[in-house]
């Protein structure tokens, strides 16, 4: 009886720690961006964890483990919960939103950085990049522009979302190392030449129209619109005529609005990873070498 007692109580030992082990991610929870550390990294840390309380015998090793904070400070191993405060919706299928941060407190991310998104939809985690849209130093909030699709299943959690929701980001991850004279806009003695490029299926759906047609009054901002499913430019406001583009994005088109450069350009691309390979095939025809692009 004594030694049936001591197997049956090894059996629930096992078994809660069974309980305690980290489950590994599925595909759906990565956001294919290359983060650093990815969730697969974060889950092989928590696992070695799990596995050395495992072999000493010690749940107390396991306190230090965190899924989620409600601290606000922004953290790339673990998830943090931000407050939305508004909702805007800019376009028929893009929405900006924003969320608190305490006090005058910023996110300070450097230029390109992304945050990763966690949401659950019916029963599974998804997680997603997105780059914050609001000023590097903006205190007490940050903004991110969400395009949401049909079929997606982020774009259905995030649809949801309405003024008070709490939702969870960790982060930063990523960044362009960009180093003449720092921030080109906001810097008098800046001269960097900026082309801007952006493809949309139509006028209607360009967001962002004031603070674009702001940036292209500065004498270094270049902005071209390019619009797949226009067919005619007659209809648009005559201050978006001439320096937009009807149809996709061509070899042809790339190749002209590069030789238009005032200096042989370094390209940034961000989209799709389909429209990243196109880009990335044009620019070479148009002879800009692979070392003179950096795909987000």
């Amino acid at each position: 009886m004594v030694l049936r007692s001591v197997q049956w109580a090894m059996s629930d030992n096992e078994q809660d720690w069974l309980a305690l082990r980290p489950q590994e991610p599925s595909p759906s929870q990565c956001c294919g961006s290359g983060c650093k550390p990815c969730i697969y990294d974060v889950y092989e840390k928590e696992l070695a964890q799990w596995e050395r309380a495992k072999a000493m015998q010690d749940k107390s090793l396991l306190l230090g483990k965190k899924e989620q904070s409600s601290n606000s400070e922004l953290n790339p191993d673990t998830f943090t919960a931000f407050s939305v405060s508004s909702v805007e919706q800019l376009t028929e299928d893009t929405y900006q939103y924003k969320f608190e941060l305490p006090g005058n407190s910023s996110l300070q991310l450097s230029l390109g950085q992304h945050i990763v998104l966690r949401g659950v939809v019916n029963g599974l985690e998804v997680q997603r990049a997105y780059t914050p849209i609001s000023p590097r130093n903006a205190e007490g909030y940050f903004e991110v522009l969400i395009k949401c699709y049909e079929a997606g299943l982020m774009s259905k959690y995030i649809k949801t979302w309405k003024r008070g929701d709490v939702v969870f980001w960790r982060g930063p991850f990523g960044g362009f190392p960009y180093q003449p004279n720092k921030s080109i806009t906001d810097d008098e003695e800046d001269e960097t030449f900026v082309t801007l490029v952006g493809c949309f299926p139509t006028f209607d759906k360009i967001y962002l129209k004031p603070l674009l047609q702001d940036l292209a009054r500065y004498w270094n901002i270049r902005i071209f619109y390019v619009l797949s499913q226009e067919t005619s430019l007659e209809k648009l406001p005559w201050s978006y005529q001439e320096n937009t583009y009807t149809g996709r994005l061509s070899e042809d088109l790339m190749k002209t609005i590069v030789n238009s450069c005032r200096r042989r350009p370094f390209v940034l691309i961000c989209g799709s990873s389909a429209f990243s390979e196109d880009m990335s095939r044009y620019l070479k025809a148009a002879g800009v070498e692979e070392n003179s692009y950096f795909v987000f």
